[in-house]
């Protein structure tokens, strides 16, 4: 992989007022150049030490969003096709990479059902449908008459068929899919006609394997997922991922192919302790249905989806960091991983945040897991033993509307505290957070970064922490507003020579 760096280095002077008053200054063709190296996923790093002012947050956000709106609809790929009613059965063809699918090309169909209300200027929710493990062209057609007739919520819908019908290719989520559904995602958010907050993830039999197991694995992204016919061990679809998305599982009580009626049970026991557990956070509609096999009605999913809306920074986050097909996700929600907490390969980390006003409880923790039963040379249920996350790093990024960014932000680790103090945003933050997420409600201003092993938190614009400041000329403090600073306080963020610091 190519290794990119496009830097603008921007002195913070000891006297910044002029920095706050004028606003910051974006290099529009450097931020434009390591969108497109993100995009082509190149290795890239974007440095710039501008303080964004506090009143400029909003501005500066529109202007970012705008350059990667342009970046992505100027990059040569193969694109989404125009948008237009369903009915008409248009259809397009994506080419996926050989290095992780050979000789696999996607089509697909794309349109609206809100037929004859349809606007071509309107607003839509986005649904992403995954066919069956059948013939692959029966399947498809059946998936776009469905669309058509029994998942009848407006919208618009990805209808897309399996490249390759064999073996581990006929999987959903294997990698090769994970790039199209991260491509498909990129592509929905600068599109005028997607809700980004109203996309959702259902499928039936092999498409519920699919969709149930990116439910969790991409959960930040969606407002619901709907799996049918369907029920996968847990182990590959954490049920706790969900926390904050519509989740539905409907499988028939006498469909026992791979124990798919006992999975969708135990799906629906461990959903029901953790809704108990963490009120508000776990809407679930899973139903093992009596008298069915694995043909079930499907109309009710869709519309039951279609009720919830996507909270993009929820108060309450639970990851587990899983690998799906050999692949982790680097981030999720507004948590990055900098450093795995574990390097086991039979352990995973779990990153459970908690926010209450400015003060942030995050829980890292380990989970082993251990099979307590198994049928048909599957393991269907599982132990899982936590212990606490004794090393690694992540990323904490932080917006104006669920901070105060003017105030001091706390951070909690496992029950110690480890940082209480202000936050600056940053034009390196806004940037980088918008192309590792490609998502336009998650262009974050700020963040800190938590060290596991050190016990400590710092903000990721911070060039140093320091316990002593010399009393002399050369090491004079000046606040952020450019005012000299005399007695500084304990974890306060000041300014000594062009460079940000906080003194512990």
């Amino acid at each position: 992989m190519k290794k990119l760096i496009v830097c603008l280095f921007i002195a913070v002077a000891a006297i910044a007022p002029s920095s706050a008053q004028n606003g910051v200054t974006i290099n529009e063709g450097i931020v434009t150049e390591y969108f497109n190296a993100s995009i082509g996923d190149e290795d890239a790093q974007f440095d710039d030490e501008s303080i964004i002012p506090a009143g400029e947050i909003t501005s500066t956000r529109e202007k970012i969003w705008n350059l990667w709106k342009s970046a992505v609809e100027n990059y040569d790929e193969e694109k989404l096709i125009p948008l237009d009613i369903l009915e008409n059965r248009k259809s397009g063809s994506w080419e996926l990479p050989s290095s992780l699918e050979p000789n696999a090309v996607m089509p697909y169909y794309y349109g609206c059902n809100a037929y004859p209300s349809y606007d071509a200027d309107s607003i839509y929710p986005l649904f992403l449908y995954m066919h069956g493990s059948g013939d692959k062209a029966q399947e498809w057609e059946t998936g776009i008459g469905f669309s058509l007739r029994r998942f009848y919520s407006p919208g618009i819908y990805f209808v897309p068929q399996i490249p390759n019908a064999y073996g581990e290719y006929y999987r959903w989520a294997i990698q090769s899919k994970q790039w199209a559904w991260e491509k498909l995602l990129r592509l929905a958010f600068v599109s005028k006609n997607v809700d980004p907050n109203k996309i959702y993830f259902f499928g039936i039999s092999e498409g519920a394997y699919g969709s149930q197991r990116l439910a969790s694995f991409y959960a930040d992204y969606l407002a619901g997922a709907g799996p049918m016919a369907g029920g996968e061990p847990l182990k590959n679809a954490p049920m706790e991922n969900v926390a904050n998305i519509a989740f539905s599982l409907r499988t028939g009580a006498l469909d026992d192919g791979f124990g798919r009626n006992i999975l969708t049970q135990k799906a629906l026991e461990v959903a029901d302790e953790l809704a108990a557990a963490h009120p508000g956070y776990y809407n679930h509609y899973i139903e093992v249905i009596e008298g069915d096999g694995h043909t079930i009605d499907y109309r009710p999913t869709t519309p039951w989806l279609a009720k919830f809306t996507r909270d993009a920074h929820p108060d309450y986050v639970y990851w587990e960091n899983y690998a799906m097909y050999g692949r982790y996700r680097e981030a999720f929600y507004n948590i990055k991983v900098i450093e795995n907490a574990t390097t086991s390969s039979n352990a995973r980390a779990c990153y459970e945040l908690k926010r209450d006003g400015n003060t942030i409880d995050l829980n890292a923790k380990i989970v082993n897991y251990s099979t307590s039963y198994t049928q048909g040379g599957i393991d269907m249920y599982f132990n899982k033993k936590y212990s606490t996350a004794k090393r690694g790093k992540i990323r904490i990024y932080l917006n104006e509307e669920e901070y105060d960014l003017s105030q001091p932000v706390k951070v909690v680790l496992n029950g110690n505290e480890i940082f209480n103090g202000m936050v600056m945003p940053t034009l390196e933050t806004m940037v980088e957070s918008c192309a590792l997420f490609y998502d336009p409600e998650r262009l974050f201003p700020a963040a800190i970064d938590v060290d596991i092993a050190a016990k400590s938190a710092v903000p990721t614009s911070i060039d140093y922490v320091t316990e002593n400041i010399e009393e002399s000329e050369d090491a004079s403090l000046y606040d952020l507003t450019g005012r000299r600073v005399v007695n500084p306080l304990k974890d306060g963020v000041y300014i000594k020579n062009g460079k940000k610091i906080i003194i512990r």
